[in-house]
């Protein structure tokens, strides 16, 4: 079972119609709606279970510019500065704190590409810095066995990923969004070319613009209007412990484990070099497009043929729009948690860091990561479809950048000036030779 998330109550009333209707309350739905809400759009954001039920509250928590691909670098930036103004901005908290992020060399080649990942990253208006010895130490007191060296981005921060999504969705309630909650979108129905309703379980709501932000589920609602997303899933599993007294601050990512302190004194804790790929239909249909990212990402993805391949198989099937679809048959998407890697995370953290002695395991989850095949979102309109918007394809970034790309998403229904260049997040990147190649990883 996933984490506890705020709970969000829904709006009791499909609206007839609405501006613009948001497919999905993660972080990138609710931030979206937020923006829109506050450009005086009528919003309907229609959420198939509860808020932030998938990956935007299963998620690590980091809002981090460390490490980022450099087409992201510019939007990241942006997001950052969007999230330290979050919870005054919505009146709420998010559990937002800057704490600084850490990512360990362990060898002179790691050490040599994070110098010129900073090289970069400063031309961006992005302060990072190479740290060892002494100044490392500082930041990770305890720690009896530190890597040589290890890149620093003091900037970077975490939110919880169980409160913010739903509080910045109650925020663009405020602001007159319509939230639906236990409202799936069956389908989105076009004419002419463009979008003219999004059809939901709760009824038909016309609208001239529909925002795809269904994380996993964008690939399986796009199909049904004749776009081939490449995009599949990897599973990821997390833990939580107990409160540690004296535990380090700053979010630390190292070759056997990666955590974050959490606003209740535990920590939130992974295998990041550990990731689970069900073998499903779609691994076949975009294998020479995932080819560069299996190549480059081998060592730490563990493939697995299982139910999930019969499942999605039987989910392909198209159904009228009068019909229960299958996101009613699965509301929220709950896969169980990989507990070998994650005790091996966990009893190897405890042997670098003493504080973490007496902490205890106090929940285990797993949720879907929705991937691309460079690892960077798609934030786009749809060439084909007039009035259509996908955002998705975060990669396991989504959390950090979502503000960023909600406002994003926002910009692109209202044709206001981007906050960031979107030609990096072009859906068409997939269709048009491009051939994009992955160059930071999940």
């Amino acid at each position: 079972m996933g984490p506890q998330v705020v709970p969000v109550a829904s709006d009791p009333t499909c609206p007839p119609d609405a501006d613009v209707v948001i497919v999905g309350g993660g972080i990138i739905g609710t931030t979206s709606a937020l923006y829109l809400a506050e450009r005086g759009l009528k919003v309907a954001l229609c959420e198939k279970g509860h808020i932030a039920g998938e990956q935007s509250s299963r998620n690590w928590g980091w809002c981090r510019q460390a490490k980022r691909d450099p087409r992201e670098f510019e939007l990241i930036r942006e997001a950052l500065r969007l999230w330290r103004g979050m919870d005054a901005h919505i009146g709420a908290s998010t559990g937002f704190a800057t704490t600084g992020i850490l990512f360990a060399a362990n060898d002179a080649k790691k050490e040599a590409s994070f110098a010129e990942w900073v090289k970069d990253a400063a031309g961006a208006g992005i302060a990072a810095e190479m740290l060892s010895g002494s100044a490392l130490a500082r930041h990770m007191p305890g720690d009896t066995k530190p890597p040589p060296a290890a890149l620093w981005c003091a900037s970077d921060g975490r939110a919880e990923p169980q409160k913010a999504a739903p509080a910045i969705a109650e925020a663009a309630r405020k602001r007159g969004a319509i939230i639906l909650t236990d409202c799936a979108v069956r389908g989105v129905e076009t004419g002419g070319g463009r979008v003219i309703a999004a059809v939901t379980e709760r009824g038909r709501i016309s609208t001239p613009n529909v925002v795809v932000a269904g994380g996993a589920w964008t690939r399986r609602i796009l199909a049904d209007v004749g776009i081939a997303l490449p995009q599949l899933k990897v599973r990821a599993s997390v833990l939580r412990t107990s409160p540690v007294p004296g535990g380090p601050m700053p979010a630390l990512w190292d070759h056997d484990f990666a955590f974050r302190r959490r606003e209740d004194g535990g920590y939130t804790l992974a295998n990041g070099h550990v990731n689970v790929v069900p073998i499903v239909p779609d691994s076949f249909r975009f294998a020479l497009p995932f080819l560069p990212a299996l190549q480059m990402e081998y060592a730490s993805l563990r493939l697995r043929l299982g139910p999930r391949f019969i499942t999605e198989w039987r989910e392909s099937a198209r159904r009228a729009f009068d019909e229960p679809s299958v996101y009613e048959a699965a509301r929220v998407l709950d896969p169980a948690p990989d507990h070998g890697y994650l005790q091996q995370a966990f009893a190897a953290l405890q042997r670098r860091f003493p504080a973490f002695a007496g902490a205890r395991i106090v929940q285990s989850w797993a949720g879907f990561i929705d991937a691309t095949p460079d690892a960077v979102p798609v934030i786009s309109p749809v060439d084909t479809v007039s009035g259509l918007i996908v955002a998705t394809g975060f990669s396991g970034h989504g959390f950090g950048i979502g503000p960023g790309a909600g406002h994003l998403v926002a910009d692109l229904v209202t044709g206001a000036t981007p906050i960031a260049d979107p030609q990096p997040y072009r859906l068409s990147r997939f269709f048009d030779g491009s051939r994009p190649r992955p160059m930071a990883g999940l």
